[in-house]
């Protein structure tokens, strides 16, 4: 028995493309200024906020490849490119945060005069525009994780041009070089405490590890104690897509399962756990191998 759901997203596109390009144009002008001013703080907060351009792309792609329907070849639609995309993503900002570092740790041999007065009025600028995409981004902070998810990182961000700010007052203030790599380096290991996260999740998605945030122990209790259930088997939980997970499992009961237990399963796995898709597999305790076994399954 196959029952359809379809859940209307709200539509972000005008907020991603606006993002976009206020990113992209602000991450130009930081590398630009930032060569200019010999400022590695600003080339490091540009490698960052190029990130967030690749996020926010990805971000976007993962809202519209989830209102793709499935094919013949791809019965679960492009719900897995989102993992990958994150998973790459994550690569990139290590690679990127481990170029810095290096440049940093040899500017404390060989430090370069910084204009510090370049450095706050690029990184204000940067306040301004992380602050104004973050707005974008609020009404849908407390529904779709990708607009969570992008409304977060660009609020966060925010806060990382703030220290770039102070980086540059400081050297006006004291004309002390070192302050421009110790800021730069104080960046990295902000941004690779939250990249590690992504790469550690994104690995776990890709492997189909059980996603973030679901207890599979919770699950299997409330499957057991529903009535008439004897045991619970083969349960196997994993993410379709960055946003949305799946489960399979075997449920053993006493005797026949009517349409009515199965429908309220699902709508439970659904409210209770943030399951997307259940497809369970209903086996009465005296079945034998000729038996044939009852399907629901429920799908996004």
């Amino acid at each position: 028995m196959v029952h359809e759901h379809t859940h209307e997203r709200p539509g972000y596109g005008a907020a991603f493309v606006i993002g976009l390009f206020l990113n992209l144009g602000f991450v130009i002008a930081e590398l630009v200024y930032g060569r200019i001013a010999h400022s590695l703080a600003l080339v490091a907060d540009a490698g960052h906020n190029a990130t967030d351009v690749l996020s926010l792309l990805i971000a976007w792609i993962a809202l519209l490849l989830s209102r793709r329907h499935p094919t013949p070849s791809r019965t679960f639609g492009m719900r897995k490119s989102s993992i990958l995309a994150s998973l790459l993503n994550a690569v990139i900002l290590l690679v990127a945060m481990g170029a810095i570092a290096w440049e940093a740790i040899r500017r404390f041999a060989e430090p370069a005069g910084v204009d510090g007065r370049t450095v706050m009025a690029v990184a204000a600028i940067g306040v301004i525009i992380n602050g104004l995409t973050a707005l974008l981004f609020a009404s849908g902070r407390k529904g779709e994780l990708n607009v969570r998810g992008a409304f977060l990182h660009m609020a966060a961000d925010a806060g990382v041009s703030l220290g770039v700010i102070v980086s540059g007052a400081l050297i006006v203030a004291t004309s002390h070089l070192w302050i421009d790599p110790v800021v730069s380096l104080a960046i990295v290991v902000t941004l690779l405490f939250g990249s590690w996260g992504l790469l550690r999740d994104s690995v776990n998605l890709a492997l189909d590890a059980v996603p973030e945030g679901i207890d599979t122990s919770a699950i299997s209790e409330h499957l057991r104690s529903l009535r008439g259930v004897i045991d619970v088997h083969d349960l196997h939980i994993w993410g379709l897509s960055t946003t949305e997970a799946a489960l399979t499992a075997h449920i053993v009961v006493a005797s026949h399962a009517d349409d009515t237990f199965l429908i309220q399963t699902e709508q439970d796995l659904h409210t209770r756990f943030g399951i997307e898709h259940a497809t369970l597999q209903v086996e009465t305790q005296n079945m034998d191998a000729s038996c044939h076994c009852r399907l629901i399954r429920k799908s996004s």
